[in-house]
Order: structure tokens, then C-alpha cells, then sequence
């Protein structure tokens, strides 16, 4: 049987407050990713609203629910393709918001991430801070687990959604100037002390005095780049990755001599201190 599949990461660089032209965007780069053969394609955080919102009533009405309008626009394109596709957005729920990533099937939305870690920068200075935790989605081309930009600079995010059985770990991103080291060494750090597929996708551009710096990044389970986009430029980067390979955390080097294994080989009696330490801390 093959597992694998093609994977897309589209840089681009989206209008603040534009969500049709956005939406148009996101449709067009899509088509042209499948008709490419990806079978996920994935886009920046808030690739659909823009990020650099002044208030939360300047954001509110570029907000909407999940399922909605734009989710449901996408997954008509992904029936059209038969392919899946992860996007940032801002939802709105009752009288809450959130900094959202949305993964959308030929079916419609398989499962949505709400932004837990919030810098204080653009619109996540005035949303809610997630409140589903880090859950894996199961789906045909494999259990994908979501995070948004921040959100990498956790280790225990990443963390949490391997130990539920996460193939692939997807992360939009919105990195401004300042966040290169970030962008050159975290994304495959958590794929490697994880063992799984680590994917970033930046935006480019300026919005509002800010520099956006690209570099999008797709890395295997050994840490190893397989795709890298520019700091600049408006690109779709592509990578065949097999789901498979992640499952297995039993790594020989050298038969008998140096093996390894990233979840067996893990003391959690140990990491509880943690916890200890911050609650003293916090007391």
C-alpha cells in the first residue's frame, strides 16, 4: 500500500481586511497545488483576514463561525481537487474570538485548532485564548495536528499532539523580522525530538510597519529539511512525505550497538517536577 502523498506549503501574502480577495487566493492556490498532485495544501495563519488588527472591533467583522462562509467555499474546492487544505482565519464564536487554523476536507471542516499561546502582537493582543487544547484529526491521508506560529516556541505543544498519535504536525505562521532563529532551527527540532513531519508556512509582505520574513520549511522525522521557501517572495514549496514513517519511533543506527527510541525511551516520572515547580512558583 502507499502512503505517500504530496504536501504543499503556499507563501503568500495576505490583504488585512480583504477576506474575498484572500478567499480568491486561497481557491487559485489550491487548484494550482493539486493540479501540482498535493494532496494537502497548507497557507499562513490569518492567510484569510490578515493579522496586524488594531482593537478586536477593528477585527470583528472580518470574523466568522466554523463551519462558515469560507469554510465552506473551501471545501467545495477540495471535492473539486480531492484534496485537504489547513488556512488561518479569525472565528467567531457567540460573543468569543479566536486566532484559528481550520483543516477542510472534501467533506467539509475535519477539525479546527484555537491559537493557546498568544504574543502580545497583532491580533492576538485582543482575542481569546484557545480553548480545545491539542487534539489530532484523523483523515485519509493521515492524523494531523494543528498549532499556530507561537504556539512552536512550546515544546509541550508539539509534544502533546505526538503523543496522541500526530503523523504530521502543521504550524501557520505569521513570523515578523526578529523571529529568524526561530524559523531556521524549531521547525525541525520538533520534528526530530518528536519523530514526525514538521511543517511551517509563513507569510511575506508588510502589513502596518510589519515585515513579514517567509522561509517556510518542511522537515522529516530525523530533522532533515526537505523543502524551504524564500524570506521574500510569494512561493508554493512542495514535499513527498510518507505518514508511515513517523509511526515508528524505534531508530537503528547500528543494530544492537545504537538504537533508540523517542517515546519509549522518555522518564515521565521525571518531567511531573515540572509541573511541582511551577505550581511552587506560581504559589
Amino acid at each position: 500500500m502507499n502512503n505517500k502523498f504530496i504536501i504543499a506549503g503556499v507563501q503568500m501574502n495576505p490583504i488585512l481586511m480583504d477576506k474575498k480577495k484572500n478567499l480568491d487566493q486561497l481557491v487559485q492556490h489550491l487548484k494550482l497545488a493539486a493540479s501540482n498532485q498535493a494532496r494537502l495544501v497548507v497557507f499562513p495563519e490569518c492567510a484569510l483576514t490578515g493579522y496586524c488588527f488594531k482593537s478586536l472591533e477593528e477585527a470583528i467583522p472580518f470574523a466568522e463561525p466554523i463551519p462558515g462562509p469560507a469554510t465552506n467555499h473551501l471545501a467545495e474546492a477540495c471535492r473539486e481537487s480531492n484534496s485537504h487544505v489547513v488556512f488561518g482565519m479569525l472565528e467567531k464564536d457567540q460573543d468569543r474570538f479566536f486566532n484559528a487554523a481550520v483543516l477542510v476536507g472534501p467533506t467539509g471542516v475535519v477539525g479546527k485548532y484555537r491559537k493557546v499561546h498568544l504574543p502580545f502582537l497583532g491580533v492576538d493582543q485582543f482575542v481569546d485564548s484557545g480553548d480545545l487544547g491539542f487534539e489530532v484529526h484523523d483523515t485519509s491521508l493521515g492524523r494531523i495536528g494543528l498549532n499556530i506560529c507561537y504556539d512552536g516556541s512550546f515544546p509541550e505543544s508539539a509534544r502533546t499532539l505526538s503523543l496522541k498519535g500526530a503523523d504530521i504536525i502543521l504550524l501557520p505562521t505569521n513570523w515578523p523580522k526578529g523571529a529568524e532563529s526561530f524559523a531556521e532551527f524549531l521547525v525541525n527540532a520538533r520534528g526530530l525530538e518528536n519523530h514526525v513531519f514538521s511543517v511551517a508556512v509563513n507569510r511575506v509582505g508588510s502589513e502596518r510597519d510589519f515585515l513579514f520574513i517567509g522561509r517556510s520549511r518542511i522537515a522529516d522525522p530525523h530533522g532533515q529539511t526537505l523543502a524551504l521557501a524564500s524570506s521574500d517572495r510569494e512561493e508554493t514549496i512542495y514535499a513527498e512525505i510518507d505518514p508511515t514513517i513517523a509511526r515508528d519511533k524505534h531508530i537503528i543506527r547500528v543494530p544492537g550497538k545504537h538504537e533508540m527510541n523517542r517515546f519509549e525511551d522518555r522518564r515521565p516520572q521525571y518531567y511531573s517536577r515540572i509541573t511541582e515547580i511551577e505550581c511552587r512558583t506560581a504559589g
